[in-house]
């Protein structure tokens, strides 16, 4: 019988039940550690010895067999058969025997050529063990297939709007939070919220982007409210200082008017205040709202293109946000964020669990009932998947071939006939039967056909 070693499967679950394995310190056996890999290995090595012994036994039967029968055959011709039935069978025997034992070590210690293959070609089997699971199974298409058919999204969906779903997310991220605030350093992280602020809102010129949207905002006349409540401020401003409007008027006036003239004059001018007010109060295309207007275009437009203006805006930029108040800003930003998350998370009844709860139920009912989201979700994981695959997969297959170079030979050799020997002591058995049942019609035929 002859045995391909590139077919042999390697598994890196077996570990032999002998001194020599338990007392291994390479990697290779640190790699088949654990109490549990001991316990089933001490399993596999029983059933091991077990499968050894009955086709040892076997042989040991054909051969008393062979020996009786060639003893008698002269007195009992018909022992004949059975001689040759079991010589058929020790052949088979000793040959399947020898198959098996030469993919794990040298028979018998002999160093015949082409035996202990798996000791010797270790590398080699590993190697092709890394290429066939690149090739057949970390392939972008056979990933994606069998993502798509899992249908994840669903799964995924069922279980955070489950009962538990949603409070177990909650608690994990909750304990994230708290680990994440536990590493991070308040010096850093306002260091990079400082440098945030000033990479995106102190260095670039503030002139040019509020000129644009003031320009769209008051092309679009959302600036009109607030000039009618500015307006409709003056007006009940105007109606309510009459008192103040005469006194102003006296108190500008020369020494020797008489007061009753003041009055009439006050008068006059509290009359034409708020009849000027009213007038632009009720009007919405007044002049003076036009001229607001125009200014606020211009001004707009300066922001944007005028030199002076963009640098006055930079000048206020800088006496707004000086250095002391950007660090101000940044560490009243994080101690806010800081203590509204812990206080949240600490909390499970708190407004912020309980909005993330209804959030994390609500997304997982819709991936359940929304076939287009679902499709989605499912879309978005295969090819997430499909990438990770096509780009490293020759780093992914090469741990096999990485971790098998790295094992010990003989024991790598212990370890895969732990793993696979059982199902090859069939093979001595069914070489006995086998061979027992081919000498017998072999000699059979002989006796028939030469007498």
């Amino acid at each position: 019988m002859q045995v391909n070693s590139e077919q042999i499967p390697v598994t890196n679950s077996g570990r032999p039940e002998n001194a020599a394995l338990h007392e291994g310190a390479d990697a290779g056996a640190t790699a088949f550690s654990g109490v549990g890999q001991r316990n089933g290995d001490a399993e596999k090595a029983a059933a091991l010895r077990r499968m050894k012994s009955v086709a040892l036994a076997l042989l040991i039967v054909m051969a008393v067999v062979f020996a009786a029968a060639f003893a008698l055959q002269k007195q009992y011709p018909w022992l004949e058969y059975v001689r040759a039935a079991a010589e058929g069978g020790m052949v088979g025997a000793l040959a399947d025997w020898f198959a098996v034992t030469a993919l794990f070590k040298y028979p018998m210690g002999l160093k015949i050529p082409h035996t202990a293959i798996i000791p010797r070609r270790k590398d080699q089997i590993g190697a092709s063990l890394g290429e066939f699971v690149e090739t057949n199974f970390l392939s972008e298409q056979v990933v994606q297939e069998k993502l798509a058919s899992l249908d994840i999204a669903r799964k995924a969906g069922a279980w955070l709007a489950s009962p538990g779903g949603p409070e177990r997310v909650a608690k994990e991220g909750s304990a994230l939070i708290r680990g994440a605030f536990t590493v991070l350093n308040d010096d850093d992280v306002q260091a990079v919220i400082e440098g945030m602020v000033r990479k995106h809102l102190l260095t670039p010129p503030w002139g040019p982007p509020v000129g644009r949207m003031a320009e769209r905002i008051f092309a679009e006349g959302h600036h009109h409210k607030l000039v009618d409540m500015l307006v409709d401020r003056a007006a009940d401003w105007v109606q309510a200082n009459h008192t103040t409007v005469n006194r102003l008027v006296s108190d500008r006036s020369p020494l020797w008017v008489p007061s009753f003239v003041d009055d009439m004059v006050g008068d006059r001018v509290y009359h034409e205040i708020s009849k000027f007010v009213r007038a632009v109060q009720k009007d919405p295309h007044h002049q003076v709202r036009q001229s607001i207007d125009a200014y606020l275009a211009d001004l707009a437009h300066d922001l944007q293109y005028e030199p002076v203006m963009i640098a006055r805006a930079e000048t206020i930029k800088a006496q707004v946000l000086g250095d002391p108040e950007v660090r101000e800003l940044a560490s009243r930003v994080w101690g806010t964020i800081k203590v509204a998350l812990l206080t949240a998370v600490d909390d499970p009844d708190s407004e912020l669990t309980q909005r993330f709860k209804n959030a994390v139920w609500d997304f997982g009912a819709r991936l359940v009932k929304d076939d287009e989201l679902a499709g989605k979700v499912n879309a978005w994981i295969g090819d997430a998947a499909g990438y990770l695959v096509k780009t490293y997969r020759s780093d992914i297959a090469g741990v096999i071939t990485e971790t098998v170079a790295r094992w010990d030979a003989e024991e790598t050799s212990q370890k895969i006939e732990l793993q696979v020997g059982k199902d090859l002591q069939f093979i001595r058995i069914n070489g006995t039967v086998v061979g027992s049942l081919a000498g017998l019609a072999i000699f059979t035929v002989a006796h028939l056909v030469f007498g």
